[in-house]
């Protein structure tokens, strides 16, 4: 063995490397694809967003994610057209590392069971996902009971008020499985906005059926986003304590992440806090859960 031979087998000894200390598979429960540059260009982002405005496609998740360890990705929706479901289902025939598409359907239309019989007969799509808007909505129930009876679930987007309505979602359709977006929230600054917000998670922590996305976890703080874990421990420790070990699953948010940091450091900081859990609890957290959640 020459000397640049042995040097550089050294080193990698030396160094562990990034996949090492995650050994085992990683689903990436949220992210964005989409294209401006096609014909009919793209519902979102506006384009005066100047990080997000851009074409987003697997090529580069793939590239900034496989030195991470990073196996697989559950699409979210990034537009209310209808073609862009199956947009995003071609784009998963290209690339296989797509595991699964939330899309977006709209419960309440006339339309909505004969286009969600459509978009089910393919098996990587697994769900739709609702604003804050239309999760309280109970004249969408018909129809949320009918994506329950398919065993498809339910993303929800929206922040703190929004979990009450989540609550009474889940007392109207027992049976739909439900992921929580972007969990941690920032909590509301008024004590009694803080203690509902509080008691609607605590009683979604008891609903077998409900599972927290842990992906918005960086802040930026003075133009400087930290990256100790134990900054963000006590809200990483809020939902440990209230959802568990089955009911916690990664996301990235990517693009979206950008605007805060690059991905490397969102997923540092949750692979840190979870590896102290132990490697049960990680493998539950990265891919484990994500399997029942979606049924991917």
């Amino acid at each position: 063995m020459n000397r640049r031979a042995f040097l550089s087998s050294a080193a990698a000894l030396a160094v562990p490397s990034i996949e090492a200390a995650v050994p085992h598979p990683v689903i990436d429960t949220h992210a964005h694809f989409y294209d401006p540059s096609r014909p009919q260009g793209v519902p979102w982002p506006p384009k005066d967003d100047k990080v997000l405005y851009r074409t987003v496609l697997p090529d580069e998740y793939i590239r900034i994610t496989k030195p991470l360890g990073i196996t697989g990705v559950i699409e979210v929706e990034a537009s209310p057209w209808l073609e862009d479901n199956q947009w995003v289902l071609n784009l998963a025939d290209k690339y296989p590392i797509i595991v699964a598409t939330v899309g977006h359907l709209n419960p309440g239309q006339p339309d909505f069971r004969k286009n969600l019989a459509r978009f089910h007969k393919d098996r990587r799509f697994r769900g739709i996902r609702l604003g804050e808007s239309q999760t309280g909505d109970a004249a969408l129930t018909p129809d949320l009971k009918e994506l329950a009876a398919a065993g498809l679930e339910l993303d929800v987007l929206g922040g703190p008020p929004m979990l009450a309505q989540v609550v009474r979602l889940t007392d109207r359709v027992p049976d739909l499985r439900i992921v929580i977006d972007h969990l941690p929230f920032d909590p509301p600054a008024q004590a009694a906005e803080r203690a509902a917000y509080e008691a609607a998670l605590r009683e979604l922590g008891k609903r077998p059926r409900v599972y927290a996305k842990v992906s918005n976890v960086v802040r930026k703080q003075r133009n400087h986003v930290p990256e100790d874990v134990n900054f963000y421990r006590p809200s990483l420790d809020q939902l440990w304590d209230i959802f568990g070990p089955d009911r916690l699953v990664y996301g990235s948010n990517w693009p979206v992440s950008n605007l805060i940091a690059p991905y490397s450091i969102v997923f540092k900081i949750v692979r840190e806090y979870f590896a102290g859990k132990g490697r049960e609890a990680s493998e539950k957290y990265f891919w484990q859960n994500s399997k029942i959640a979606y049924r991917w």
